[in-house]
Order: C-alpha cells, then structure tokens, then sequence
C-alpha cells in the first residue's frame, strides 16, 4: 500500500512526533495551520470516517480519549477544534483516518 501516513507510523517517514502507542500515533502538521496543529491517526489503516465499523471503532474511541491527553499536553487549556475531512468533497488530502488538533490561538467560529 502507498499510504503516507501508513510509512509515517511505521517510521518510513519521519515525523514530529507527540503521542504514541500501540494503536495511533499523534505528529505535528508539516503545514501547521494554528499555532498548534497536530494529526492524530490510528497505526491500522482506515480510509477516512466513511470506513468506521463495528469492528474498528474501539481505536477510534481510544483517539478520542488520547486527544485530550495531548490537547493538555500542549497547554491548549483555553480550547481546540478536532476536525477530520471526508473524502474530496470534504478536502480529505491523505485517505488514511486522520483527526486535526487546532488550537493555541482564537479560532474563527465559522466551520467553513
């Protein structure tokens, strides 16, 4: 498979990393977007939101509560967005599941 972010959690690509486990790996964005941008991904390959199941949701849920670990963990006490794109419509750039940590700055409050 040619998935970037597959060689980013098996080490073939380096990255900036911030979290890791068994399940996922968390990583600075290399085109960070706020002042603190990071992609959560789980290590077991799924294509976006579009491909959870019954059978993958637990890693999905172990994002989730990781991503407040490493939201606290970068002093984003004032707040965040996590966001995943779907898909082209929704400008899903790597087809790996991947959620967006965006903090240390107000945030617009539109969604798009």
């Amino acid at each position: 498979m040619d998935c970037l972010f597959c060689k980013i959690a098996a080490g073939e690509i380096p990255s900036t990393k911030v979290y890791e486990d068994d399940k996922i790996l968390a990583f600075r964005d290399i085109n960070p977007q706020t002042p603190s941008h990071i992609l959560v991904i789980p290590k077991e390959h799924i294509g976006g939101v579009d491909e959870v199941t019954e059978e993958n949701a637990a890693v999905v849920a172990h994002i989730f509560a990781k991503i407040a670990e490493i939201a606290k963990q970068e002093g984003l006490i004032d707040g965040y967005r996590v966001v995943s794109n779907v898909g082209e419509h929704g400008c899903q750039s790597v087809r790996h599941l991947h959620f967006h940590i965006l903090g240390g700055k107000q945030l617009n409050g539109s969604m798009v």
